[in-house]
């Protein structure tokens, strides 16, 4: 199979390259750091000729740093999507792996002793001042307990990249619908790994932490640390697409799938392990927030276990070990 894989010389590109090249395809590799433009048609209509899959990596990542990341996020992630799927329109090429994420549910899923699963709204700035991170019940104002979150949940992106994220979705059911072609959207969760990006305001926060701890500071534990989220491997998120890419298509329509391991941790966790690992300093809690972040974010694996036949191998404690002292990659 002749694969493009679009974010080739970036973090998770790189090694969704590596792994289609592992299992004996051929990649062709589109990337702004060697020069080429998702945005631009005429680089697109010169490389997808004989292509039968795109594994649509390139994006601007992170939470960003205020309104006017806007224009950057809303030119790369939806116009820079629409530009290649009328390029695959226009050359033939019908099946598509979009690098989605769990930003798209917004905060997770919640059960209320009382009412059941429920989703609460945004985490007020009042509350957030006063040092109160979790969510209420929104029906009686009650505590919550995170729970799962399956891809049948409602979508509600709360911050720029977020909402990039779900108009790409949408843009690809779109082009799945008028094309016949079929889709398939891999909703990553916390990815960490060799060769992530080091710390920036758009760094996730495995490489903040490890960036701190290599320059030799305490790791800056936001909110309390009690944060949810489920860190999946690098390597797995590669072989989530490979699975998505041997598994049958459903044509003109789209599907979403959790990529994460099942098995959540806390921020302060992360942090704790690899300060261990790294010899300290020691993490520090600050009570400091992102006003666009949520609080826990946990998945439910199970779509992709049965539908793709994926199953992350890399467990928390041996992924993190080892990305302590793996190579950082270059500032994206």
């Amino acid at each position: 199979m002749r694969v493009m894989v679009t974010g080739s010389a970036g973090f998770i590109g790189g090694h969704v390259a590596e792994a289609f090249r592992a299992a004996g395809h051929e990649v062709v590799g589109l990337d702004l750091r060697t020069g080429g433009d998702i945005r631009d048609a005429s680089v697109l209509d010169g490389l997808l000729p004989g292509v039968d899959l795109v594994a649509h990596q390139a994006a601007k990542v992170g939470l960003g740093v205020d309104v006017a990341d806007l224009p950057g996020y809303a030119s790369v992630n939806v116009y820079g999507t629409a530009v290649l799927l009328a390029a695959m329109a226009r050359q033939g090429v019908g099946r598509l792996v979009l690098a989605s994420s769990m930003v798209v549910y917004g905060e997770g899923a919640y059960d209320c002793a009382e009412h059941g699963p429920v989703r609460p709204g945004p985490r007020s700035t009042a509350d957030l001042d006063r040092g109160h991170f979790e969510p209420f019940c929104p029906r009686c104002g009650m505590p919550l307990s995170p729970a799962a979150i399956g891809e049948e949940a409602p979508l509600d992106p709360r911050n720029a990249y977020a909402t990039t994220k779900l108009a790409q979705e949408h843009l690809a059911a779109n082009w799945a619908r008028e094309t016949g072609g079929g889709a398939v959207a891999l909703r990553y969760h916390n990815v960490y790994g060799p060769r992530m990006p080091r710390d920036t305001p758009y760094s996730g926060v495995a490489a903040i932490f490890r960036s701190q701890l290599e320059a030799g500071r305490a790791p800056r534990v936001f909110e309390d640390g009690r944060q949810r989220r489920d860190f999946v491997h690098v390597r797995d998120v590669a072989a989530a697409n490979l699975a998505a890419a041997r598994a049958p298509f459903v044509t003109g329509a789209l599907a979403a799938y959790n990529v994460a391991s099942g098995a959540p941790r806390t921020i302060g966790e992360l942090a704790a392990v690899l300060a261990a690992e790294r010899g300290g300093p020691a993490p520090v809690v600050t009570g400091e927030y992102r006003l666009g972040d949520v609080r826990h974010i946990v998945a439910c694996p199970d779509r992709a276990h049965t539908e793709l036949g994926f199953h992350a191998a890399v467990d928390f404690e041996t992924g993190v070990r080892e990305f302590a002292t793996a190579p950082l990659g270059a500032t994206p």
